[in-house]
């Protein structure tokens, strides 16, 4: 459920199904029904596990430093369905969402499509209307059949690759990675990050298949530690002094996917680069509920796979050292809660479980059973359990679900400030 969404689809009377539906036919025929607004945008498509929010934010910040105005398509909403189509890093507007609805109940939409279809199309119709300089598509899931893979982008972007949503996409890095790399286009470039083996093998595949030069991080451009800071790589630049706000290494790499999309980009629309730029748009990007800071000593992150969870405790280690860490954690049943907390009881001190407002939630009393730590508990009372172990000095991250994120953001940061 994409929180008010349904506001939309009643108030214009357009109805669309809740399930998931992967396939690119009723999407096409939706968008010829409403002229075909995403045949009219410069497009960076984004897909893979981890990564792809911290890229994207990169990348917008990179574009806004260079002056031009973006577009962006994400999922999940942190908040409500305004904050998955940005324009200008900003949340369509109401009054912007109605306009696109009309549209859409005026072509007959009525239907026709799954609950993201319909948002994919509302995302194109806003973005033709606002025209931006650069469109980044994020793909809602897998890359082959999701409904965004009808674009045609200048470049493809693939951060990282681990099982996922494998009920749909399958339950070997191959089968994901086949998914992934159906985003990549004849002719047009696909930037990667450091893929597992079985998988880089289905990339390079499927971009000698559609003629598409694949360029990897750390083979065809890198980032590396220079005089305190960080400096990137390429052939036809280097960039140095790079600081940024997004901590962990991982982040080292969607910084480097983000520069180089960007690069090509604007040698596609002429656009001139600015070493400054770069820099500025570097230091000012910030993803929530990315290793967010919503007080002193308390943060959130969305860390809800074992990959993006391995990515949180490195960033622990590196932040963090020998200091006791608590836990605040509540999934989903359909994720690999056990090879999550296998990941993070490697750095917690303690742990409370906690419900997650979703029907697909796995209670906190089932999760406190599967964790093997000794000092674990559920509570129902989150804001007295934080409290509490703010008094004792200890540094507090909440993580799992992003619906448990996207209730508890605003609440921490009013409440703890």
């Amino acid at each position: 459920m994409i929180p008010k969404l349904d506001h939309y689809k009643d108030r214009w009377g357009v109805c669309s199904d809740a399930s998931i539906k992967p396939g690119l036919t009723a999407i096409t025929e939706a968008l010829q029904l409403v002229g075909n607004p995403h045949k009219n945008l410069s497009v960076v498509h984004v897909a893979g596990t981890n990564g792809k929010g911290s890229t994207i934010t990169f990348l917008e910040h990179i574009s806004k430093a260079h002056g031009l105005s973006t577009a962006t398509f994400m999922s999940p909403c942190i908040e409500d369905v305004h904050d998955q189509i940005r324009l200008n890093e900003q949340p369509i507007s109401p009054a912007e969402m109605d306009i696109v609805f009309r549209i859409m109940a005026n072509a007959g939409l009525d239907g026709k499509l799954t609950d993201f279809e319909l948002l994919t199309v509302a995302a194109f119709l806003a973005f033709e209307r606002f025209a931006p300089d650069i469109t980044i598509i994020e793909c809602g899931m897998g890359g082959r059949f999701d409904s965004t893979n009808v674009v045609m982008p200048i470049v493809s972007v693939i951060p990282s690759i681990a099982l996922e949503h494998t009920n749909f996409l399958g339950s070997t890095l191959e089968s994901i990675a086949m998914h992934k790399a159906g985003i990549i286009k004849e002719g047009k470039p696909v930037v990667t990050g450091i893929l597992p083996v079985e998988s880089m093998d289905i990339f390079i595949q499927e971009a000698k298949k559609h003629h598409a030069a694949l360029l990897i991080y750390t083979e065809d451009f890198n980032v590396i530690e220079e005089n305190a800071t960080e400096t990137y790589i390429a052939n036809d630049i280097r960039i140095t002094n790079l600081t940024r706000k997004m901590q962990g290494l991982h982040q080292r790499s969607n910084m480097a996917l983000a520069i180089k999309a960007f690069n090509i980009i604007a040698q596609v629309n002429g656009v001139k680069t600015n070493v400054d730029a770069f820099r500025s748009g570097v230091q000012g990007a910030q993803l929530s509920c990315r290793f967010e800071q919503l007080a002193p000593k308390l943060y959130i992150d969305g860390a809800h796979n074992p990959a993006s969870a391995k990515s949180l405790v490195d960033a622990i280690h590196e932040q963090f050292p020998n200091e006791p860490i608590h836990f605040i954690v509540g999934m989903l049943k359909d994720k690999d809660v056990r090879g999550v907390l296998e990941e993070l009881e490697k750095v917690g001190t303690t742990f409370s479980f906690v419900d997650v407002a979703n029907e697909r939630a796995m209670a906190a009393d089932e999760i406190v059973k599967m964790s093997n730590v000794e000092n674990k508990s559920t509570t129902y009372d989150i804001l007295t359990t934080i409290q509490q172990k703010l008094l004792l000095n200890e540094v507090i991250i909440m993580t799992g679900s992003l619906y448990l994120l996207a209730k508890w953001r605003k609440i921490l940061h009013e409440t703890f400030n």
